[in-house]
């Protein structure tokens, strides 16, 4: 029997577990009082909506699941693989919240305001603060298009991070939209079919530079025009002061101003109820094919990759039903908050007490019968009481419990 976890999974320590409990628990507390309510949606779902052509690169990461006994068997004569498959694990929480909502309704308030926390799957490489089994926390508003649901997604968030404690580890929002960026590959000259594959060559200019997209798009698209004019656009937004104004004066497009001014009100309004830094970033694109209009991502200094993302989807629901329902969502990668705590040894203000309680194999029932009494009306009181018999080794037993905050009782 092998000792370890599944490569990219993890075992989670009685020390980490009390942490993520606790931040969990906070995570619960802050969003409900913006008015979300929370839903769960199972790990499985249908292969045809996970490969919907709408996660991009996740799609190449889902862990795919055969079918069972006779439909498995039957599928095994087909030359085809997908064939045997009819479900997989989810690698986000949108599109089972899509399908939910779909399915429910009828019995919804609207605007639909969700809170999802769960585990999701990607067949991903590990790393620092990545796995292949990790808690993503969801909250979405579904059923408004108005500009003040991504307002309110960003307060919150940035209400709750303020309220663990992470505002002091220089925390910034990006945001961008995607009509923005159409808008811009249609002055630029690049055909409407190469949108999607800009977009995830342009998501790379944090990692590896402008010089190093511009080739990676010259090698694709072999439209060297449109890239020289795409190149001088970036160097003029990146190095003006008042970027969204600067992209409207070069775009000269009247439809997408109201975007323009949008984006600008949603910083003016975040910027002045949270305290966290937030600005337009032309490069953000998001890996997600789903994303129709704003998009959002928090980063830290603490981690190279984002801390929470999202955005609009609003042809999302559509896929399940034939109504056109808006919607919007931030995830917050619950992970990489846990990574970021434990690595500076964050500790739980918890004021209840700890108690060991040893028991001696000498002595008489009726003595043990009083130390559970006492054990007993503790535990009534909200405290927290663990009873062992004395081990040979006593002096090692009562320093491990001493170094997990336990006081004696006798």
């Amino acid at each position: 029997m092998i000792k370890t976890p599944v490569n990219g999974m993890k075992d989670i320590s009685p020390k980490e577990m009390e942490i993520r409990q606790f931040l969990l628990q906070k995570i619960r507390d802050v969003y409900l009082t913006f008015g979300f309510v929370e839903i769960s949606t199972p790990h499985l779902e249908h292969i045809e909506n996970l490969l919907s052509s709408k996660g991009w690169d996740n799609e190449k990461l889902i862990f795919k699941i055969l079918k069972r006994g006779e439909k498995l068997e039957e599928a095994k004569k087909s030359s085809d693989f997908n064939d045997v498959i009819d479900s997989g694990l989810r690698y986000d929480l949108t599109v089972p919240l899509s399908r939910y909502f779909s399915n429910n309704k009828k019995d919804l308030i609207l605007p639909f305001r969700a809170l999802q926390i769960g585990n999701v799957f990607r067949a991903d490489r590990p790393q620092k603060g990545r796995f292949r089994e990790f808690t993503q926390c969801d909250i979405d508003i579904i059923g408004d298009k108005n500009y003040y649901s991504e307002i309110d997604l960003l307060i919150a968030t940035g209400s709750l991070l303020k309220e663990i404690g992470f505002l002091k580890y220089n925390l910034k929002i990006e945001i961008n939209d995607r009509r923005i960026l159409k808008a811009i590959q249609k002055h630029c000259g690049f055909l409407y079919e190469y949108f999607d594959e800009i977009c995830i060559i342009l998501d790379k200019i944090d990692k590896i530079g402008l010089e190093n997209v511009l080739i990676e798009l010259k090698d694709k698209i072999k439209d060297d025009n449109a890239i020289e004019k795409f190149k001088k656009l970036v160097i003029k937004i990146s190095d003006s002061e008042n970027k969204l104004n600067t992209l409207k004066e070069e775009l000269k497009d009247d439809s997408i101003n109201e975007i323009i001014d949008n984006l600008i009100y949603i910083i003016k309004i975040v910027k002045n109820e949270i305290d966290i830094k937030i600005e337009f970033n032309l490069s953000l694109v998001r890996g997600m094919g789903y994303y129709t209009g704003t998009i959002f991502e928090i980063k830290s200094e603490k981690l190279s990759a984002s801390i929470g993302g999202g955005g609009r989807y609003d042809n999302m629901i559509s896929s399940f039903t034939k109504e056109d329902i808006p919607a919007v969502g931030i995830s917050l990668g619950f992970e990489r908050l846990i990574t970021i705590l434990l690595d500076n040894e964050y500790i739980i203000d918890n004021k209840k007490k700890k108690y060991a309680l040893l028991l001696d194999s000498n002595d008489d029932k009726e003595i043990i019968e009083k130390k559970y009494k006492i054990a007993l009306d503790k535990r009534k009181k909200g405290e927290i009481i663990y009873i062992a018999p004395k081990a040979k080794n006593i002096r090692f037993q009562k320093e491990m419990l001493v170094n997990n905050n336990y006081e004696f009782l006798d």
